[in-house]
């Protein structure tokens, strides 16, 4: 994202917004979650049309940027898949690896970094307190719907602070 663009920013969470987490939740299942071949299958995850469409058609006004829970070990091959799937560029937030805190709290703060510099039109997730949140801050939100819900991800999203 170059600083002195004037374009706004629609921001976009990828699992279970761009990217479809349903053949990894196995790992989530068991005790003790698995969360590295999580992280390791992530690359095999299909496109979610619904999201990719969106994030292709709001490059044409905004500058996109990626906000994820993913660790920042993952980084290379969340680059990867992107590139892959024919997303725009766009900066990528990524959660540092030790870092448990909800996703709620580490995206809303995210977003207001983001927003004291340029105006952010629109962020795009699945996770509904993260949508919760960021609205009550007066962020506009599309709450990406298009993926089957999945309990484990969100007690992993809230409660383990891992995506």
């Amino acid at each position: 994202m170059t600083e002195n663009s004037k374009r706004p920013v629609a921001v976009f969470d990828i699992d279970n917004t761009l990217a479809d987490t349903a053949h990894r939740q196995r790992f989530l299942e068991r005790a003790p979650r698995d969360w590295d071949a999580f992280f390791s299958a992530a690359p095999l995850d299909p496109p979610l049309a619904e999201g990719i469409a969106l994030a292709v058609a709001s490059a044409a006004e905004c500058e996109i940027v990626y906000l994820t829970g993913r660790p920042e070990r993952c980084r290379r091959d969340t680059l990867d898949w992107l590139a892959a799937h024919g997303l725009p560029e766009g900066r990528v937030h990524m959660r540092r690896d030790s870092d448990r805190r909800p996703a709620r709290r580490t995206k809303l703060e995210i977003l207001r970094r983001l927003a004291a510099r340029r105006a952010v039109q629109v962020l795009v997730d699945d996770d509904e307190l993260v949508c919760d949140d960021a609205e009550r801050a007066g962020f506009t939100v599309v709450r990406a719907r298009w993926a089957d819900r999945s309990a484990t991800l969100e007690q992993a999203q809230e409660g383990e602070g891992r995506t």
